[in-house]
């Protein structure tokens, strides 16, 4: 079936009862093609370590979002589930303004990016993301209970300097992590850095100011690849494209952040688009653009995996 519910709503309503496990309590959109999602599960929410994920699961006979790409879905498939794992966020900041780490919340907050269409002719149609776009406060859906993953704060000294780098929802687990460090009083230098295509797509940019404003210790840096100061050289504010590796190399990141860091102190962590992280597999030919690992291990940093303490990368290969 394409674009619409295919079930009777009765069975619709069946199916929802036996899989779902969870419901969205809050919605925040920052623009038509990003949102904040807040989650709470039936059952208390187990122990978890910020920066880690857990999978969302929708069921295939939902509608998807109008203007999203057609899907065809195979009669075997209609009443099963599709799943697909996220990094947990963060709201950072509780209804007083206060620091508000994952550990003092009843739900789940998900930073998400609607994907409308398939990145090729060659490629499926995006599956769950039309769907979730298409639910409102109230409305259901599963939240897996195993929450995982070893991209977390392990290691970090309080007087630690702790770099995240992250391209638009990769933000996510560094909200969490930003938060707990926060709320444990942690001294060392705390520097958040987030590159998004455009300036509306910042979409915890309210919070991170209020932290900053609290926090003398905590720096968010944002930046854009397309807006008008980065692609009009006459804009008076022109700046040209804003990527993680030029800031870094150039030293301009350093500057920004106030603090050299430098592999004797500080603590990497980065997470989003692989071309801004720059993995490599063994054999494989490097790209004609660097990512941000080469230039981290250039620098004295390094991912290998029994690194511990400041000068260790750790990365969350995000897609």
């Amino acid at each position: 079936m394409i674009g619409s519910a295919p079930l009777e709503a009765a069975e619709a309503t069946q199916l929802r009862e036996k899989f779902y496990n969870a419901t969205i309590i809050e919605r925040i959109d920052a623009n038509d093609e990003l949102a904040r999602f807040r989650i709470r599960p039936d059952n208390p929410i187990p122990e978890f370590e910020p920066g880690q994920y857990v999978a969302l699961g929708i069921g295939n006979w939902e509608r998807r979002l109008q203007g999203t790409q057609p899907e065809e879905v195979p009669e075997k498939k209609l009443r099963k589930l599709t799943r697909r794992a996220y990094s947990i966020s963060c709201p950072m900041l509780d209804a007083d303004g206060q620091v508000a780490p994952v550990a003092s919340l009843d739900h789940f907050e998900f930073y998400i990016t609607l994907v409308r269409q398939a990145s090729s002719p060659d490629n499926k149609p995006p599956v769950l993301t039309p769907r979730l776009f298409d639910f409102v406060v109230g409305d259901r859906l599963e939240v897996q209970k195993k929450i995982t993953g070893h991209y977390t704060l392990r290691d970090v000294g309080g007087n630690d300097t702790v770099l995240m780098l992250g391209t638009g929802t990769g933000e996510a687990p560094h909200n969490a992590m930003t938060a707990k460090l926060l709320a444990e009083g942690h001294q060392g230098k705390i520097v958040n850095v987030t590159s998004v295509r455009h300036r509306v797509d910042l979409a915890y940019a309210v919070e991170h100011a209020e932290l900053m404003r609290q926090y003398s210790q905590y720096r968010y840096l944002p930046f854009t690849t397309r807006d008008p100061e980065n692609l009009d050289e006459s804009h008076p504010n022109f700046v040209g494209k804003q990527y993680l590796q030029q800031l870094f190399t150039s030293g301009q990141l350093a500057e920004a952040a106030g603090d050299p860091l430098s592999a004797e102190n500080t603590h990497v962590f980065l997470c989003g688009n692989p071309a801004m992280i720059g993995y490599v597999p063994p054999g494989a030919d490097p790209p004609s653009t660097p990512g941000m690992l080469p230039l981290l291990r250039a620098a004295g940093f390094s991912d290998e995996g029994d690194s511990k303490g400041p000068g260790s990368i750790r990365f969350e290969k995000y897609w």
